[in-house]
């Protein structure tokens, strides 16, 4: 069943039949434009304790665009990992979304991992991280909604982060061919394997839309990697195409398309955009600089976009 079919009511802009709704979100949408990177920069005095009117800027630009950065006063102290849990919040989280990569307190420390379990995903190693939105292999339930990055310390060549937010994408497909919004929006469009280790299965194997509407929000929410390796899109003719398209779109790097390398005390908040990395390189031995971001994953949106 069409995932936005079952969850929008006919006023809604993402239903397919709803034009004058869709075209009055489209001009909206649009019309906020597509800013730089420091056009969403907010500088934050204390990170871990951002002001009131440093969370209201940071809200206005994640309501018109679904992602902002911001940079810590560089006179300031260091945002360690708990300033990082404490600017999460601030901003009106509870606990991050577990993971199994993640440590205790549900924060993940990305960086280069040489063994152990974290040195088998392409997030703890130094290659490219293809096209993804945060959590595509969780089920419906636990949908990931938002996340932040705070770079610790960069590489010392490459690491460029890419971010696109999924309100431009799906505007440009469904301008193009709205049968590919049908297509994507349909519960079997895409399949995640099952994720299983020495014969336990550490994540059962995930079905579900592309794009799909919060029945509560009524906000737009995509599922989507890039990756073409233990993934299985539905075959079918137009969800083919549909997701050759957006393979095309995203290596094209057109319109809406940020690309930014991370400086130590900035970061990023977002409402789960798609997003990618370049490849980096460390310096050499257990003494040189290494790139580290702090993660975090949630379940709801940034509370007040």
């Amino acid at each position: 069943m069409n995932a936005i079919a079952r969850e929008t009511a006919a006023t809604s802009p993402f239903d397919l039949q709803a034009g004058d709704a869709w075209h009055a979100w489209r001009a909206a949408r649009l019309g906020r434009g597509m800013p730089t990177p420091d056009a969403l920069y907010v500088p934050l005095t204390d990170a871990a304790r951002p002001t009131a009117g440093e969370l209201a800027a940071l809200r206005e630009r994640i309501r018109c665009h679904n992602l902002a950065f911001y940079r810590c006063d560089p006179s300031a102290r260091e945002l360690d990992r708990r300033g990082f849990a404490d600017l999460c919040s601030a901003l009106g989280f509870d606990r991050p979304d577990p993971h199994e990569c993640a440590d205790e307190d549900g924060i993940s420390a990305l960086q280069v991992c040489g063994a152990g379990r974290r040195a088998g995903y392409v997030p703890y190693t130094d290659r490219p991280l293809s096209w993804h939105c945060d959590g595509y292999y969780n089920p419906p339930e636990r949908r990931i909604r938002a996340m932040l990055l705070h770079c610790v310390a960069d590489a010392r060549e490459g690491g460029e982060n890419l971010f696109l937010d999924p309100e431009l994408l799906y505007i440009r497909l469904r301008d193009e061919n709205p049968d590919w919004i049908e297509a994507l929006s349909d519960s079997r469009a895409l399949t995640i394997p099952a994720n299983v280790e020495d014969g336990v299965t550490l994540r059962a194997v995930s079905t579900g839309p592309v794009f799909s509407v919060d029945p509560g929000s009524g906000h737009l929410h995509m599922r989507y990697t890039a990756r073409t390796r233990s993934i299985e899109w539905r075959d079918e003719p137009v969800t083919r195409a549909a997701a050759q398209r957006i393979r095309e779109i995203l290596t094209e790097e057109g319109p809406g398309v940020l690309r930014h390398r991370l400086a130590p005390g900035e970061g990023v908040i977002c409402n789960n955009v798609l997003h990618a990395r370049t490849g980096f390189t460390d310096d050499p031995g257990a003494t040189g600089r290494r790139r580290l971001l702090y993660r975090a994953r949630f379940p709801q949106r940034v509370p007040g976009t």
